[in-house]
């Protein structure tokens, strides 16, 4: 129990909170968003006792909850009490950019009860000025972008994240099925010599070392691959420094069953001596 840590996100409306929860689920936190301040103690027991392996929970609690404002405090400190790590997290903006934020998405502020958001902006800042006073940290993002604003919060919340490699997932694909929807980066090797023509390798796969001799032997493949490499190189790092924590890599050939594969293990091979996280996807190679 005293090892579960809880971050509790509030702030002002369209401060950015869900961005900072999107932030720290993406670093390993347990996240949910506008549950009932006067639920807290039972989630976290609940939590606790029946999922041991969640160690960090990030929760986004604000105004609304009707019934935050007057409970938040004794159940805050009975938490504390009970040892649990409590942190909160407060999101701040100015008053005009929180009202070009609620003009440019035609979002109701919700202690806008006459439809001026001016007023509800100005209420809400009011009311939630106890909780900022208590806060572990208290972030003011009217001169930040979303990106900047996961950066901060990653940074805080896991200074070592920085340090942390990306996940690298890389997908093999026949183009007669169709583009991987999730990739990032999608490579066609449709010009490199197809084992499907050679008569005794068309009915193996990829992973059949005589294919790979094959596909890799030829100058093209190394060309293509010397290249790509270090096209990788000058890429993940800055992917990485912009926030990106998992890259979606797609290598495609006709039928994804020989080429694409050979290219696909040889790429992840490179990332995993890399000391990069690499999760592997032949989707198509038991295609027909």
């Amino acid at each position: 129990m005293k090892n579960l840590r809880v971050v509790i996100i509030s702030g002002l409306s369209g401060s950015g909170k869900s961005t900072a929860l999107r932030a720290l689920e993406d670093i390993g936190f347990f996240c949910v968003d506008n549950l009932p301040v006067i639920l807290l103690p039972k989630f976290l027991s609940i939590t606790a006792v029946s999922s041991p392996e969640i160690k960090q929970v990030a929760l986004v609690m604000d105004l609304r909850e009707r019934s935050f404002l007057n409970k938040y405090k004794r159940i805050f400190a009975g938490l504390k009490e009970k040892g649990y790590k409590i942190e909160i997290l407060f999101l701040e903006s100015s008053d005009e950019s929180l009202l070009h934020r609620f003009n440019e998405t035609r979002r109701i502020h919700p202690l806008s009860e006459r439809g001026m958001i001016m007023e509800g902006i100005l209420l809400e800042r009011e009311k939630l000025s106890p909780l900022k006073q208590m806060a572990d940290k208290i972030i003011d993002t009217t001169s930040i972008n979303v990106h900047q604003l996961k950066d901060i919060v990653q940074r805080h919340f896991s200074p070592s994240s920085r340090n942390k490699k990306m996940v690298i997932n890389v997908t093999s694909f026949g183009y007669r099925y169709g583009l991987p929807v999730e990739a990032d980066l999608v490579f066609d090797v449709r010009f490199l010599p197809n084992p499907y023509f050679v008569e005794n390798l068309k009915k193996y796969d990829g992973n059949n070392i005589d294919v790979r001799n094959y596909v890799l032997q030829n100058k093209e493949s190394k060309d293509f691959l010397e290249k790509t490499l270090d096209l990788m190189n000058l890429l993940i790092p800055l992917y990485e420094k912009e926030g990106k924590v998992r890259l979606n890599i797609a290598m495609g050939c006709t039928g994804g069953k020989h080429r694409s594969v050979v290219i696909a293990n040889k790429i992840s091979s490179f990332f995993s001596s890399m000391k990069y996280l690499v999760n592997i996807n032949h989707r198509d190679i038991n295609k027909n």
